[in-house]
């Protein structure tokens, strides 16, 4: 394969990657703890929290604050799976690229 062709490839990959991460940032992902859930889209911004208000005991905020911490990491967690399962395509393996 000559430099050219080489070139070209590397740049349909780059494409390919760059429209990848865009659909992954674009993803919402929704974490659930307890009666908490939490959406985050891919660049692991939180977008909505949600509490089912039925479930708290209005004295239970330490409660309600680790309950919130486990929902936020599990939606920030299906975005690093996502993102490798999507993106190890081009990463080979290496993971912290994305």
């Amino acid at each position: 394969m000559n430099i050219q062709a080489m070139m070209r490839e590397a740049q349909k990959i780059q494409k390919e990657m760059t429209k990848e991460k865009e659909e992954i940032d674009a993803t919402i992902y929704e974490g659930e703890s307890s009666f908490v859930s939490v959406k985050a889209n891919g660049k692991k911004e939180i977008i909505e929290i949600k509490i089912n208000q039925e479930s708290l005991d209005k004295d239970d905020i330490e409660m309600l604050q680790d309950i919130l911490q486990v929902a936020i990491n599990d939606a920030f967690k299906k975005v690093d799976e996502d993102t490798e399962k999507r993106m190890g395509k081009y990463t080979k393996g290496i993971p912290g690229l994305f």
